[in-house]
């Protein structure tokens, strides 16, 4: 099952991608006939660890976020942009995917009805790094990918997303970088003491009896120096319940139903209401000792916890009989362009679901900076960090019907699709019933993989280990006389492992059998006590269903036996990933003059060498028995990146930005996995001599995965308007994508050693016709592609116009990305998930004498939305454009008794906008549709 032949194509095509950058930087080395210029100092390179980026903030709100994001990226000769704080305690939106939403070329796809994940560039979350402070951050999420709701947003001060390369900046991402950035107590220019409490409602009721509609968020900071100003402290604490109300639509699929002239029929679907509420609390503490000016130390600390908890509740129907649905179609259903809208089915069954899903996870992140001036000229620094996610699921699952396996009362249902895509469903029977519902397994879906069973319910109980430890040391040194201003090398070792456990169990009725197999005597389903009911009932009418049994899900997990889940495609997900990385680098700073024009740039090298490992297990059913091989394996790989970055004042206040580099990003943590699941279908024995035929085949990771590679160019061209934080930008950007993981790749393989699982009749008919040569299914680096695209940026306050216009402004960008992605063994190209074509942002604010309004809308057009699907596998689907409008008002008071306090007022989602996805070759065929309803706030913040 090895991959050996792949390691020299893979070195070969790094190789080859060395050389294009190296091309690139060899045409960026001609700059170098430039002079020094001595008068002007350095310009700050992607921010150390140590020293954050910020703006002179000259006005407050939003204006002086806009004036302290457009400072940054002036001064960066690198492609950055930015979020700042409007004030300690204050990002400018509701959260910090919310924030970088705004940014040209950002991108966020709403999860639970939050924006949790970001696209950068077209290419999603697992292909940028999250830093914290300019430090590697580990994730509670299933890979690599932030989900930022894990960070409270009170705690930073800006948010920068680098988009082209620096050697210093270590965990670069291909897509981009985003460093989060605490503030700095010795910057602050008094002692400071915020208090802030905001409430939200949820314009929807609950839509579950135990969800709420309610929720609230609360904080508290503190920034303070002392000992003559040498030593400061900032300590922050948070805490929020933040509830969502999610109407839910999910359909099976759309199959071609000979019953309905064969036409495309609904195979099934599922309406059901969700409720959230996430429970966070945070604190944050950051300590810096500046005793003289040749040492500098700073401490920060960052904890978070939350508890997610979420009750679904819904009926899956089978719908069409080419599925299995065992239903009847009536003469008279009506049909629209080959798709069936209006029909009406009688014998089905139907599954209804109560389910409770809880997560709970824990993140903590501790970093401690040391910077010695050894000379004038030199400096030394030092940085060690530790991160750590660990995160506990429980996803409980309940079902009743009117009978185990079909052999209730049956269902006639009348299925018609609406204008938003998807189907009412209007049932027969009364599905809060009791004495006609029971708690069963309705269509008899358990099957242990050897046996049925009796599946009443279902647990999945995994739980993550995230860690990351790291030490880097760095020197840093001027030059004098020359262009080359400065240099610096350093060095970086990390070690992350990520530790997976899946745990589940089949769950069916007490009172006799074992393994609630149905052959051993296990009860095929129980009646519903009345102490597991809930005192209201759920209603989905807004789907056609006007009520459902409603209980307590927990309740009903008591009524049942848990049969441990061990079959392989359960077993091999367990699973360890551990990667040490040695980062080497160096560095020049470019700081002179061409043709008499300001010239300031870096050039620069890392050297990467890593050695991945993994650990798990080879699972295989054979002759009824679950056999379990222990493996493990590791790889090693050097990668050099080469970058330049320049940054030229053609004209005051007028710069053009080049950037070239090669970068890499690393795949998903569950390919590395090493662990494979073996199956044997003794079905297709007879059926032929195509690997695919086999009654033998694999299914898992890929330890020796390599990096995805990217040779990027970039070029900006920046024009900024006066001190007011006013600029236009331009930026282009190339990336030729290599080493690109084909996650659906498979090779042939000889399964001869399985071949004494079979009986000698089915032994001697498989090797007659070659069938012992299987497909084992791994990610593979057979890919490759480019991605174009081009960003633009306004932002004007309208004094560039007309003193008359003070407090008035807008921030507005566009983006536009093309993406072709090809794999060995599919010619076919396909768009990048995550990826929109089109993607635009507009916010116009007035903000003057304490008074603030603001509107932000938000658009993007279709997109490759990745999903969790069967067994949280992800699954892609086309998303359909969204447009989200949020706006907030608020109020100041700058003197009386009530300076200090401040008033606002927020609306999210005042569109109302759902999230859609469709079948990518019909947009008519709706598969997922989630409505969440508009959000309210009302805030206030008092500040000491």
């Amino acid at each position: 099952m090895a991959l050996s032949n792949h390691a020299e194509m893979l070195r070969a095509r790094s190789a080859l991608s060395l050389g294009t950058s190296s091309r690139a930087l060899a045409a960026a080395l001609l700059l170098l006939g430039a002079t020094p210029a001595f008068a002007q100092g350095t310009t700050p390179a992607p921010a150390p660890a140590d020293q954050p980026e910020e703006g002179n903030l000259v006005v407050t709100g939003i204006r002086a976020s806009l004036t302290s994001s457009a400072n940054i990226k002036r001064n960066n000769v690198t492609i950055v942009d930015s979020v700042s704080s409007e004030d300690i305690g204050k990002l400018p939106d509701v959260s910090i995917a919310d924030s970088l939403a705004r940014i040209p070329g950002v991108t966020a796809q709403r999860l639970e009805g939050r924006d949790q994940r970001l696209s950068i560039r077209g290419l999603g979350p697992d292909f940028s790094t999250t830093l914290l402070n300019g430090r590697e951050q580990v994730t509670v999420g299933d890979n690599r990918g932030v989900e930022y709701d894990q960070y409270p947003s009170e705690f930073f001060k800006n948010v920068n997303v680098y988009k082209s390369a620096d050697a210093s900046l270590i965990a670069a991402g291909i897509s981009g970088t985003v460093d989060l950035r605490m503030l700095r107590p010795l910057d602050q220019k008094r002692d400071t003491f915020v208090v802030s409490l905001r409430g939200q409602m949820n314009e929807k009721d609950k839509l579950n009896p135990d969800g709420t509609r309610y929720g609230y968020k609360a904080s508290a900071t503190y920034v303070g120096k002392f000992a003559g100003d040498t030593l400061g402290i900032a300590l922050g604490v948070s805490a929020q319940n933040t509830p969502t109300q999610i109407e839910r639509y999910a359909a099976w699929g759309f199959p071609t139903e000979p019953a309905a002239g064969g036409n495309l029929f609904l195979g099934g679907a599922k309406p059901y209401v969700q409720s959230n509420l996430l429970k966070r609390y945070g604190g944050v503490a950051t300590i810096e000792w500046a005793p003289s000016e040749n040492f500098h130390s700073t401490f920060d600390a960052l904890y978070s916890n939350f508890k997610e908890t979420q009750h679904l509740r819904g009926i899956e129907f089978g719908v069409a009989p080419a599925w299995g649905s065992g239903g009847v179609i009536a003469p008279g259903y009506t049909v629209r362009d080959g798709l069936v809208t209006d029909a009406t089915i009688s014998n089905l069954v139907a599954v209804q679901r109560n389910d409770l899903n809880e997560r709970k996870a824990e993140n903590i992140s501790l970093g401690w900076n040391n910077d010695l001036k050894l000379s004038d000229t030199i400096h030394l620094n030092v940085d060690a960090s530790w991160s750590r996610a660990t995160r506990t699921d429980f996803l409980l699952e309940t079902y009743s019907g009117t009978g185990y396996n079909s052999s209730g009362a049956k269902d006639t249902i009348r299925i018609h699709q609406n204008g938003d895509g998807t189907y009412d469903i209007v049932p027969t029977i009364d599905y809060s019933n009791t004495s006609v519902i029971r708690l069963t397994d309705p269509r008899g879906w358990g099957y242990n993989g050897t046996t049925a069973v009796v599946q009443a319910g279902f647990l999945n109980r995994p739980d993550f280990v995230d860690d990351l430890k790291a030490l880097r040391a760095s020197l840093k040194g001027e030059i004098g006389g020359s262009v080359l201003s400065a240099w610096e090398v350093g060095g970086n070792f990390s070690r992350r492992k990520k530790e997976s456990n899946y745990t589940s169990y089949f769950l069916c009725p007490k009172g006799g059998g074992t393994n609630c197999t149905v052959a051993s005597g296990t009860p095929t389903s129980l009646a519903v006590p009345n102490d597991v009911l809930l005192g209201e009932t759920v209603s989905l009418d807004y789907l056609g269903v006007p009520r459902m049994l409603t209980v307590d899900p927990m309740k009903v997990y008591g009524l049942l036996n848990s049969v441990y889940d061990n079959r392989p495609d359960s077993l091999v997900r367990d699973n360890v990933v551990s990667e040490d990385v040695w980062t080497g680098y160096a560095k020049l700073t470019v700081d002179g003059t061409v043709g008499g024009k300001p010239l300031k740039g870096s050039l620069g090298v890392q050297v990467i060498h890593t050695k991945q490992q993994s650990a798990g297990q080879i699972a295989a059913l054979v002759g009824g028995v679950v056999t379990i091989s222990q493996v493990a394996g590791s790889e090693s790989y050097t990668n050099v990146l080469p970058s330049a970055s320049f940054s030229l004042e053609l004209e005051p206040s007028f710069y053009i930005k080049l950037g070239a580099a090669q970068t890499m990003v690393r795949p998903r943590l569950d390919q590395e996995r090493i662990t494979q699941a073996v199956s044997i279908d003794l079905s297709k024995i007879g059926l032929g001599s195509q690997p695919q035929n086999s009654p033998f085949s694999s299914n898992g990771g890929n330890f020796r995965l390599r990096p995805y590679q990217s040779t990027n160019i970039d070029i900006s061209f920046e024009k900024y308007l006066g001190n007011g934080g006013g600029y236009l930008a331009l930026t282009g950007f190339f990336k030729h994508l290599t080493d690109f993981v084909d996650p659906n790749n498979s090779v042939l393989y000889d399964f001869s050693p399985l071949l004494s699982a079979l009986t000698p009749a089915q032994r001697a008919i498989v090797v007659a016709q070659n069938a012992h040569i299987g497909l084992v299914s791994s990610p593979k680096n057979t890919g490759r592609g480019d991605i174009l695209g081009v960003e633009a940026t306004a932002s004007l306050p309208f004094t560039v116009f007309s003193q008359a216009l003070d407090g008035f402004g807008i921030f507005a960008t566009g983006t536009y990305v093309d993406s072709k992605i090809r794999y060995a063994n599919n010619v076919t190209p396909i768009t990048l998930p995550g990826q929109s074509k089109w993607v635009a942002t507009g916010t116009a604010y007035f903000e003057k004498n304490g008074f603030q309004a603001r509107a932000t809308y938000r658009w993007r057009d279709s997109f490759l939305a990745e999903l969790a699907g069967l067994s949280a596998n992800p699954e892609y689907r086309l998303g359909r454009p969204e447009g989200v409008l949020d706006a907030q008002i608020g109020y100041e008071f700058r003197s009386g008794p009530l300076s200090g306090l401040s008033i606002l007022a927020q609306a999210k989602n005042l569109t109302d906008q759902p999230f859609v996805t469709t079948e990518a070759s019909d947009p008519r065929l709706v598969r997922e549709y989630q409505r969440y309803g508009r959000d309210y706030y009302i805030g206030i913040t008092y500040k000491f």
